[in-house]
């Protein structure tokens, strides 16, 4: 019975922010060069040092599945057919950073087999972090990722390549088709649009009508039957509830318009609301999975140390949500933890208070994991 209902239906893998750059990089087996370019910090070890003072000190090398800890179990046990990140970070040996932005993010290159180990098939790159180091970084990390056989999309050597969507074929029956956008709203400089004949990002150009049809144009070139449309946003600032109209009226017309099936939103480094706008999922805000912020004070009432893993049951047929489970998470020691009861309730009661607008709500099963419920 199990089998005949995974034949109907897609199980995708979503969450936010992936960051394996900086701290995290230098805790793994094949550390960058540690000099980096911020105003306070020129040493990336520095943020292992703020980690290790929180808690204690960090066995390293960390080892590839290990930085996953326990998502890689709640991955297995959910066995979805596509993971997608949303990978804010260049893996690249460049030394090219992009002066005067201030935060610049690399892992090397080396270190890549971190994104493998949890069985990455899919990583969006319109973001504010992918080309801190420079042209030359953004050639590497989507070569990078093409050797470790994940898709990528959002970014590339032209407006073309940035714009074309990952593809994952799922057992013959249907694809996940995954286009990827940023807004500037998320802290994207102008100045990295790709163009005709420059690398970069696909940068959204505003949130309106116009951009909504300009992206049902590109659905329509890619989109079959049975395929479920993935818009992968990088939007809005790090800290936050708010939701703006701009935003919701941008999302929903993606869905009645463009053909979109989900949007997946991020930039948040905590998790927004959520909605189901005629049977399709909205995320707004996903918040992060993995980061290095550990031990670094300010916006402690958000608890950006804990994280969502959304697990989305889709059906192909018609692109509808048929379910979303979430496993609430957080970060420690460099590594995915499962979040504590007390804390699951915690994401629960914000998950209910910010979704009240949007017709959703959550509840908590099995003591730290949560089911979305909405108004059909």
């Amino acid at each position: 019975m199990q089998r005949a209902m995974n034949l109907l239906t897609v199980t995708i893998f979503q969450c936010g922010d992936v960051m394996t750059g900086r701290g995290i990089d230098q805790a793994l087996p094949y550390p960058s060069p540690p000099v980096i370019y911020e105003p306070y910090v020129t040493d990336a070890r520095e943020y292992v040092r703020f980690a290790e003072k929180a808690s204690s000190p960090i066995p390293k090398p960390i080892g590839f599945t290990a930085v996953w800890g326990d998502a890689i179990a709640e991955l297995d046990r959910h066995a979805p057919d596509v993971r997608l990140i949303n990978l804010e970070t260049a893996v690249t040996k460049s030394e090219d950073y992009w002066k005067g932005k201030g935060i610049n993010y690399r892992m090397n290159p080396a270190n890549a087999p971190v994104l493998s180990a949890a069985g990455i098939n899919v990583a969006t790159l319109a973001n504010n972090h992918v080309l801190d180091w420079g042209h030359t970084g953004l050639a590497e990390t989507v070569e990078t990722l093409k050797k470790h056989r994940i898709r990528c999309a959002g970014a590339g050597k032209d407006r073309n390549e940035a714009e074309t969507p990952a593809i994952v074929a799922v057992g013959g029956r249907s694809r996940v088709v995954v286009f990827s956008f940023a807004a500037v709203t998320s802290g994207v400089p102008d100045a990295w649009a790709a163009t005709s004949v420059r690398p970069g990002v696909n940068i959204l150009p505003d949130l309106s009508r116009d951009t909504i049809q300009r992206i049902r144009d590109q659905v329509r070139q890619v989109k079959r039957q049975g395929d479920i449309i993935i818009a992968s946003i990088h939007w809005g600032p790090n800290w936050g509830y708010g939701i703006s109209a701009d935003e919701t009226r941008f999302s929903r017309g993606l869905i009645d318009e463009a053909g979109v099936d989900i949007i997946h939103g991020h930039s948040s480094h905590h998790s927004k609301a959520i909605e189901v706008y005629h049977g399709r999922l909205i995320l707004y805000g996903c918040g992060d999975l993995l980061n290095d912020y550990e031990g670094i004070s300010g916006h402690d009432a958000f608890r950006g140390d804990l994280g969502l893993m959304y697990f989305a049951r889709v059906d192909p047929a018609t692109g509808k949500l048929l379910s979303l489970d979430m496993t609430p998470t957080q970060v420690r020691h460099f590594r995915v933890n499962r979040a504590s009861p007390a804390d699951a309730r915690w994401i629960a009661d914000v998950l209910n208070r910010e979704g009240r607008d949007h017709g959703t709500s959550v509840v908590v099963v099995d003591g730290n994991r949560l089911q979305l419920k909405w108004k059909e």
